[in-house]
């Protein structure tokens, strides 16, 4: 079934008038008689129509709550479009948040005056992953923020990140099962740039956030960001009631 951002007044309208790109988008789906389509406005609400010469509802507005748990990727950002793709499958596996991250070895250097521009980039690229997922929320996706600045972000959630440390830190598995440093707060990853951490961030990191292991072998950045989302989305919602 075909699917459409709009904003949540378009859902109360029996023939909605769509926002440019939802239309752009219907134009080009070039939508057979009758042939059902869904509009959602990313925060919960969806309902269907039918094309009959436009778009005539065809059942009322539902609303699928928020997962009970909300996690956070807090991620340095990647070249090109390995930042898309770490992006949109962190939306694909309903992540609540997207903090990219600017470290002193992040590739990708983003001026302070350009981040407001990328991060309406940025969510675009969410939305047509959630359009294309079935997706009912839009994950937060955050203007790119300093190292530094992420610190208080990351003590406001139970953050896991991949780590080398003496003794070697146990397996993310383990560690988000464990329940982590701060098991009442909101999970959250925490994944480095492809030259990694300095070992000053590290340091000020691993203050606020636990060690873990993400596995043998050396990950790449955007590989990493997956594997965690994936193992903590999983394990936290297998502990909810």
């Amino acid at each position: 079934m075909h699917r459409l951002l709009v904003d949540s007044d378009s859902l109360a309208a029996g023939a909605p008038t769509l926002p440019p790109a939802a239309a752009h988008h219907l134009k080009v789906l070039r939508p057979r008689p009758d042939e059902e389509i869904e509009l959602f406005d990313g925060c919960g609400g969806w309902r269907r129509y039918r094309w009959r010469n436009g778009l005539e509802a065809d059942g009322p507005v539902c609303f699928t709550a928020r997962p009970p748990v909300s996690t956070t990727l807090f991620a340095c950002v990647t070249k090109g479009s390995r930042w898309d793709w770490t992006i949109a499958k962190a939306t694909e596996l309903g992540v609540a948040r997207i903090v990219p991250v600017v470290s002193a070895r992040t590739i990708v250097r983003i001026p302070p005056e350009e981040r407001m521009a990328k991060r309406e980039r940025w969510r675009r690229v969410a939305e047509d992953a959630a359009r294309q997922s079935d997706a009912k929320w839009l994950p937060v996706v955050e203007a790119a923020v300093d190292f530094a600045d992420s610190l208080a972000m990351v003590r406001e959630t139970n953050c896991f990140v991949g780590a080398l440390t003496d003794p070697p830190p146990p397996p993310l598995l383990a560690a988000v099962r464990a329940g982590g440093a701060r098991p009442s707060m909101p999970p959250a990853v925490y994944v480095g740039p492809e030259g990694d951490f300095t070992p000053e961030e590290l340091s000020s990191l691993l203050a606020v956030a636990t060690p873990t292991s993400f596995g043998p072998t050396v990950l790449r950045a955007e590989t990493a960001a997956i594997f965690a989302v994936s193992v903590v989305v999983a394990n936290t919602e297998w502990r909810c009631p």
